[in-house]
């Protein structure tokens, strides 16, 4: 059996001993070693190319965003960050997943470092493996584009979007929003992210895409062309009174390990909007999405899944696929206009 071959990158040598011993329990896993800067690790590359990265945000000399972004304008490799869980971390964190991670685990914070990095620790093994099957590719550079408004002359769509996502999802949904050039009846987005994690990445998001970003509050209206983002912990369903359509927020269990759940939102949306709601499933690991992508075909909507070769990890949309919930297979750059063209037929 070929082994996955990890570089562990952090200068702290209590965390390297601790991701040392927690990845090489597995008998899948070697760590091939460690280095304490941007530049060992460089050095390191170089000799011997990995196949997987864990790599620390904060270092010195040159921190893991800098250090990242070079490694994947010349020599693109599949890196988990391991990030401070702190607000401004945050936000940095989110900076490396659009320079090309995979994805990050959140670093315990200080004084309890050792019990949460082991309680942490299926998390972080199940996460290298993903970055192992990851498609890795060169960080993009993305226009831009002005906001939306009411008044523009665009097409609309009068649809709900209901978007799930996970590994690579956070470049996926940056990019899908970015080229959709059309109106929306709302866009609701469960990304699998921590507390703190998605507030930061609505403040991202709402610079980058054309839609006013917003991370969710319960009983919050649905409304047109505003990108509604779950809260890291918590669920979001959607609802809908004589008024329209508004959001709750629910602290229920986790549905498959996940929340915010894709399946919750998916389902929510296939009872109360049916042909209203649009669903998307983009690039994530394991299969939460498929079961309430299912439900919300079976109810009459427009279903898309993103292909496997635009996709960071190929786990949601596969899972859809297999069951067959997925009306559509796109691929990410192709999907806005796969969304505008078949969803109006509906």
């Amino acid at each position: 059996m070929k082994k996955l071959r990890v570089l562990i990158v952090d200068d702290s040598p209590v965390m390297q001993s601790m991701l040392r011993r927690i990845l090489s329990a597995e008998a899948d896993i070697e760590v091939m070693g460690t280095a304490s800067d941007a530049f060992e690790a460089r050095e390191m590359i170089i000799a011997d190319p990995p196949d997987v990265i864990t790599l620390d945000v904060e270092m010195p000399r040159m921190d893991g965003i800098t250090f990242l972004k070079r490694l994947m304008t010349y020599k693109p490799l599949p890196v988990l960050m391991i990030s401070s869980y702190t607000t401004e971390n945050s936000m940095r964190t989110l900076e490396a997943l659009e320079a090309g991670a995979v994805d990050f685990v959140p670093k315990p914070v200080h004084g309890t470092a050792h019990k949460g990095l082991e309680i942490l620790a299926a998390d972080i093994v199940a996460k290298v493996r993903a970055a192992g099957r990851a498609n890795i590719s060169p960080g993009q550079t993305i226009r831009v584009p002005p906001k939306i408004h009411a008044e523009t002359r665009l097409s609309r769509l009068y649809k709900i979007l209901v978007i799930g996502a996970s590994t690579g999802g956070p470049q996926a949904i940056r990019r899908l929003l970015a080229s959709m050039n059309f109106h929306t009846n709302g866009i609701l987005v469960v990304q699998h992210m921590p507390p703190n994690y998605t507030h930061s990445f609505a403040q991202r998001l709402n610079d980058m895409v054309p839609y006013d970003v917003v991370e969710a509050t319960d009983r919050e209206r649905v409304e047109k062309d505003k990108v509604i983002i779950a809260q890291g912990g918590k669920h979001m369903i959607l609802a809908r009174d004589r008024a329209g359509f508004f959001i709750r927020i629910t602290d229920t269990p986790p549905v498959h390990h996940q929340k915010p759940s894709a399946d919750v939102l998916f389902e929510s949306a296939a009872q109360v909007a049916g042909r209203e709601a649009v669903g998307i499933i983009l690039t994530g690991m394991g299969d939460d999405g498929a079961l309430g992508l299912l439900e919300m075909r079976e109810a009459g909507c427009f279903t898309i899944a993103q292909d496997e070769a635009s996709s960071v990890v190929f786990g949601m949309p596969r899972a859809a696929i297999d069951l067959g919930a997925a009306t559509r297979i796109s691929s990410l750059d192709s999907m806005p206009e796969e969304i505008l063209a078949s969803a109006k037929l509906r």
